[in-house]
C-alpha cells in the first residue's frame, strides 16, 4: 500500500472518530481523486473509524449524540466513495437478513455491517433492533435467505441467537441458511457452541459472509 493511500485511509478513519463530516468529504474527494481503491477507503477507513467510535461508547467516553456525529460523517464519506464501486463482486444477488436480537436496541454495529454487505452486492433485509428470534426465520424463509446475521452488545440477550439456532433445525434449514453473530460480547467460541459462524467487525463479517456464500454454492453444485 502507498504512503499516501495509506496516510489518507487512516485520516478517514480519525476523521469518523472525531465527528468532523466536512473533513470526512474533503478526505474521501481526495481519495477518490488519487484513483485509490474505494471498497478499501470504505472497509479500512470509514468502517475502521466507526469500530472505533463503537469502542468509545462501549468505555462510555462517547454517548449517543457523540456516536450520531461519527454515523453522519461515516454516512457522508459513503456518499462520496460509493459511487465509485463495483456492485458485479457476487454475481448473481445473495440476500441476507440482519438485526439485533431481542432486548437489545444498540445497532451502530449492526449498521456499520449491513453498509458492507451492500457495498459487496448482497440483498440486505435489515429488521432493525429488538428482533424476536423467530421473525429472523421467518423473514429467511420467505425471501430464501442464504445468511442470517446476528448482534448485540448485551449479553442478555446471546441467548436469543441460540433459540435462532434451534430454530433453524427444527425446520431442518441449518445446511441451507448460514448464521453469521457478533457483537461486544460474542466470542468465536460462543459461535462454535451454539453452531454458528463469528465475526469480529464489520469488515470481518463482510469477508465472511462472501465466504459463506461462496460454499454454499459450492455445496449446491456437489449436490
Amino acid at each position: 500500500m502507498s504512503e499516501l493511500k495509506q496516510k489518507l485511509i487512516l485520516q478517514l478513519a480519525d476523521s469518523v472518530v472525531t465527528m468532523n463530516e466536512e473533513m470526512t468529504v474533503e478526505l474521501a474527494r481526495t481519495y477518490i481523486e488519487a484513483g485509490f481503491n474505494p471498497y478499501e477507503g470504505i472497509n479500512q477507513g470509514l468502517a475502521r473509524g466507526m469500530d472505533r467510535a463503537g469502542e468509545l461508547y462501549e468505555e462510555e467516553e462517547y454517548f449517543i449524540p457523540e456516536l450520531l456525529m461519527c454515523s453522519d460523517a461515516m454516512y457522508a464519506g459513503l456518499d462520496v466513495l460509493r459511487p465509485h464501486l463495483k456492485q458485479d463482486k457476487l454475481g448473481e444477488k445473495h440476500k441476507v437478513v440482519i438485526g439485533v436480537v431481542e432486548g437489545d436496541t444498540h445497532d451502530i454495529g449492526k449498521n456499520l455491517v449491513k453498509i458492507m454487505l451492500e457495498t459487496l452486492g448482497f440483498e440486505v433485509v435489515d429488521l432493525g433492533r429488538d428482533v424476536p428470534p423467530v421473525d429472523f426465520v421467518e423473514k429467511a424463509k420467505e425471501i430464501e435467505a442464504d445468511i442470517i446475521a446476528l448482534s448485540t452488545l448485551m449479553t442478555t440477550t446471546m441467548e436469543g441467537m441460540r433459540v435462532v439456532m434451534q430454530l433453524l433445525e427444527r425446520d431442518r434449514l441449518r445446511d441451507k441458511i448460514k448464521v453469521m453473530i457478533g457483537g461486544g460480547p460474542i466470542s468465536k467460541s460462543f459461535a462454535d457452541k451454539i453452531g454458528a459462524y463469528y465475526a469480529e467487525d464489520a469488515s470481518k463479517a463482510a469477508k465472511l459472509a462472501q465466504d459463506l456464500v461462496k460454499d454454499l454454492v459450492q455445496e449446491v453444485q456437489q449436490g
